[in-house]
């Protein structure tokens, strides 16, 4: 297990860089606990416009670095996340309050294998343009041009996985990034930093800068930058796509979601509990594509309720180190009293019945965990599509059971939100699932599971929930613009204008 160490400080041009005109500063608070863990100096004006001068003195040299040259050093970063799989495991667990269990075999695991598809990708053609004959004298060919200077503002709730699944493709296609890290999660940002520079990526390619809205709000209106990546909430995304769209940058927007999971009459109900439970209650419900509005057949709800029931106490509270434990806390004191509002809301103001949970801490907690910002995995049932907890992303251990008569009608109400991030149907009938989903209003869906995202899947939300996709062959497309060229071999224009 690693210690992290007492301060960070912007990292630019290769190394940390301290900077006495940067007297402000925040803490990464240990939500298991709620003790501090480390002092991040924000980074100011001055220091944010050096990290991108840095990143501009790089660009021309990292651009014009041959393909399969920057895929080996991107390989050879994959293999050092891998190697430190465990240590940097525990940096997120420390910071996120995300169980060892999770953040060992998931949070690096995944980011490192988007590093590898990516190397992999444009090692191996994967920024060709194309070619074809216009006419007898004359050919046109396209080519995909790095974008520049980008900046990665990422989210809380999977830090090292979310800078990596904007870093690797960023600069896969030549480009090079300042990265600011979440001002609640940022304790990754640096270790990532080290080791692109341990892999030999160029000083200036990958860097880091600190703080809250005022420094992506600076970075976002740069003139410098060429595109913006931002992964958060839904209001935050649109301030900060408006102000990238002002200045004609390119953006990715990965935003929330209230996303729909629609049990079929036909579904075994031991898979629907299942899967409905991964899709609320892993990474304590933190995670922006949660199934939480749960729509279950009439006829199935009392079977679908006792089965449930029978398995929340394999979720799991507890000493975040021990590889049983598999439910933390919530991310944030701020995030806690926010997610205990919405469960009060739902049983005083909804009037929802509450199953199981609450905005108490678990009951089986230790005593020395009672500080930090635990509750428990909470299920709603007999609920109402009008209710505050069935309408707004609530970004925790919070399930809404709601039934449905007809399956049709659960369409309906599953796509009656103007957010659309993700969606699922757990089924027997295959063909039926297929169907259902092809109806369903979102960018990622599933079928008889939940979650997971390869790095060859491109994901990204329909309507208020993004735009654009990150990760799949369309992910290396969102870094990269396009030039069409038309070569005449049969005579010039002005050869025809001569000729008048």
């Amino acid at each position: 297990m690693v210690q992290t160490e007492a301060e960070r400080h912007t990292f630019y041009s290769g190394k940390a860089q301290p900077s006495s005109k940067s007297p402000a500063y925040f803490e990464s608070i240990d939500p298991s606990n709620g003790e501090p863990l480390c002092k991040i100096h924000t980074s100011s004006h001055e220091a944010i416009d050096a990290a991108i001068e840095s990143a501009q003195a790089a660009f021309s040299e990292w651009s014009a670095t041959p393909p399969v040259e920057r895929a080996r050093i991107l390989q050879r970063a994959v293999t050092l996340l891998r190697q430190q799989n465990d240590s940097l495991a525990w940096v997120e667990t420390l910071d996120t309050g995300k169980p060892f269990s999770e953040t060992s075999t998931v949070d690096i695991v995944t980011g490192a294998d988007v590093l590898e598809y990516f190397a992999n990708l444009v090692a191996s053609g994967g920024l060709n343009g194309e070619h074809f004959r216009l006419r007898p004298s004359a050919m046109v060919y396209t080519s995909k041009e790095p974008l520049g200077v980008c900046a990665g503002i990422g989210a809380w709730n999977y830090p090292i996985q979310i800078a990596l699944w904007k870093s690797a493709p960023c600069l896969a296609a030549g480009n090079c990034m300042v990265y600011k890290p979440s001002e609640f999660t940022p304790l990754h940002a640096q270790y990532l930093a080290e080791v692109y520079r341990k892999a030999g990526l160029p000083d200036g390619v990958f860097n880091v800068v600190y703080g809250a809205g005022e420094v992506g709000a600076h970075l976002t209106a740069h003139p410098s930058i060429a595109k913006v990546s931002f992964t958060g909430q839904v209001s935050t995304g649109k301030k900060v796509a408006g102000a990238a769209g002002g200045g004609m940058k390119y953006v990715t927007m990965e935003l929330g979601g209230k996303s729909p999971l629609v049990v079929l009459p036909d579904a075994a109900v031991d898979q629907a509990v299942d899967v409905a439970m991964m899709a609320n209650f892993f990474s304590s419900g933190q995670v922006c594509t949660n199934g939480t509005r749960v729509f279950v057949p009439r006829a199935m709800k009392k079977d679908f309720e006792r089965v449930l029931l029978e398995k929340i106490p394999f979720v799991r509270a507890g000493d975040l180190s021990d590889m049983a434990t598999n439910f933390g806390p919530l991310s944030s004191k701020a995030h806690h009293a926010k997610v205990v509002d919405y469960i009060q809301r739902g049983i005083k103001e909804d009037k929802a019945t509450l199953l199981c949970g609450g905005p108490d801490q678990p009951a089986t907690l230790p005593a020395n965990l009672r500080n930090g910002y635990w509750v428990q995995p909470t299920v709603f049932t007999d609920c109402k599509d009008n209710m505050t907890i069935v309408k707004d992303e609530i970004f925790g251990p919070v399930m809404s059971v709601l039934t449905y008569d007809t399956v049709d009608e659960a369409v309906q109400r599953a796509n009656a939100t103007e957010l659309g991030l993700a969606a699922g149907v757990v089924g027997r009938d295959i063909d039926q699932c297929h169907l259902v989903i092809s109806r369903l209003e979102a960018g990622i869906t599933w079928v008889n599971t939940w979650g997971e995202s390869p790095a060859e899947m491109a994901v990204g939300g329909w309507k208020q929930s993004g735009l654009g996709v990150e990760n799949g062959r369309r992910g290396l497309e969102a870094w990269v613009r396009n030039k069409s060229t038309i070569v005449e071999m049969g005579g010039s224009a002005a050869t025809v204008f001569s000729k008048l």
